[in-house]
This record gives structure tokens, C-alpha cells and sequence, in this order.
């Protein structure tokens, strides 16, 4: 299959971009949406060692989707032991409600869904105002457009590649050339916005999100199954 991001061009600027694109950081964001809770603890600190920088946690409410998840009590049990950086993924009505109580039990980055409130501006100033990194997400069916009056404000843009939800489903290939529009807003605007996918991603389509320009990768049952470690380490070499 072709996907448009990988015919950008062959222009000085497409060139330039495609330069900008390797020399971003890498970042792997393991969820533990799809870690074994009756050992959540043990399947953190396998990710840490392997020498994962970052920890994903998805919070769903059962009405902004149609799944409930976990909230502040395990976040909060987590912090204390890990270094890692938490970035926390608000899949939730209103998230302006609770944005500041994740920030207090550890959240590094609060991510909200565009989709979700009706005042984005409003609920990006709350979590700026409690020193937390600030992230924005787009469901699939949302344009790539939707961001761009916001990326001068917040940390992250992450783009669903699958229906927010459930884990464990098959990447939605068109949403990649939305990863590569935003990613060229990005560059344009001169920002060091961080650009994450999440959704279906594997060791064989990770380097299809890289190069579309993503730089930060979600990725649930493909790390947290079998080896634990084996597999992060795997994911680290593939992003290098």
C-alpha cells in the first residue's frame, strides 16, 4: 500500500523537512492500557530498564468513549516509583474538570481530546497553570486543521491512528497523512512541538509513523506481551 506522506517531494523544502524529520528526538510511550494489572508494577519496571523514557496512561470515562479504563488512584500509585515521564491521555467528557487533579498525582503532560470540551483554550490555560507539559488529540474522523490554532500553545499534538477506546486494533493507515500535514505545520511555524501517534502501531509499521513525522510512539499489546523487556528494546532499535 502507498501512503501520500511518502511523496512529499523532491524540493530544497521537502528535502529540508525530511532533514528536520530524523534529527527530532525519538520517543517510545508504552500504554499501560494493555500492561497485566495483577503485575503493573513488574510490567513498568521491565519498560524502565529495557530504557523507555516515557509511560503512557490512558484514562476513559465510558462516555467520551465506550470504555472505562482506570483514573487518578493509579496514576497516583504509580508515581512515586518510576522516573519515567507520564504522559496522560484525558479520553474523557469535560476534561477541564479534572486536569488539574491529574497533574497533582504525578501527570508530566495532560493530553485532552479537541473533540471533548467546548473551551480548548480555556482547558490548555488550567494545565499550563499547574506547570505540567500541555498535549492536544484528534480522533481520526477530526482534520488535521483542528490543531492549528493551538500549536503555538501547547507541548504535543497526538493523532489517533484507530477509534479511541480499545486497545489492540489495526492502524488506520489514512491517518499517517494527517501526522505528516501536522508535522509540516510544525516545522513551518518553527516549533519543537512533539507529534505522537496512537493506535495499532507494531515493529512493522513504526517506521511508517516515523516517517510520516511522528516522533513520539504509543504502543500497548506490541510491548506488553511475552518479553517485555525483549520487546521495548526492539521498538528502541527501530526508532533510532
Amino acid at each position: 500500500m502507498e501512503y501520500d506522506f511518502l511523496f512529499i517531494g523532491k524540493s530544497a523544502a521537502d528535502k529540508a523537512l525530511r532533514a528536520e524529520m530524523r534529527s527530532i528526538m525519538n520517543i517510545l510511550s508504552p500504554s499501560i492500557l494493555s500492561a497485566d494489572f495483577w503485575k503493573l508494577g513488574e510490567d513498568i519496571k521491565a519498560v524502565e530498564g529495557a530504557g523507555v523514557p516515557w509511560l503512557h496512561v490512558d484514562v476513559m470515562d465510558g462516555l467520551f468513549v465506550p470504555s472505562i479504563s482506570y483514573g487518578m488512584p493509579v496514576l497516583k500509585a504509580v508515581r512515586p516509583h518510576t522516573d519515567m515521564f507520564l504522559d496522560v491521555h484525558l479520553m474523557i467528557e469535560k476534561p477541564e474538570r479534572y486536569v488539574e487533579e491529574f497533574a497533582a498525582c504525578g501527570a508530566d503532560l495532560v493530553n485532552f481530546h479537541l473533540e471533548a470540551t467546548e473551551d480548548v483554550k480555556g482547558c490548555i490555560d488550567k494545565i499550563r497553570a499547574t506547570g505540567k507539559k500541555v498535549g492536544i488529540t484528534i480522533k481520526p474522523a477530526t482534520p488535521a486543521e483542528a490543531v492549528e490554532p493551538y500549536l503555538e500553545l501547547v507541548d504535543m499534538v497526538l493523532v489517533m491512528t484507530v477509534e479511541p477506546g480499545f486497545g489492540g486494533q489495526k492502524l488506520i493507515p489514512e491517518c499517517l497523512n494527517k501526522v505528516a500535514v501536522i508535522r509540516k505545520m510544525i516545522t513551518d511555524r518553527g516549533l519543537a512541538t512533539d507529534l505522537e501517534v496512537d493506535g495499532g502501531i507494531n515493529l512493522d509499521n513504526v517506521a511508517l509513523a516515523l516517517d510520516a513525522g511522528a516522533n513520539v510512539i504509543v504502543a500497548g499489546s506490541a510491548v506488553f506481551k511475552d518479553d517485555i523487556a525483549a520487546n521495548a528494546k526492539a521498538f528502541l532499535a527501530k526508532m533510532q
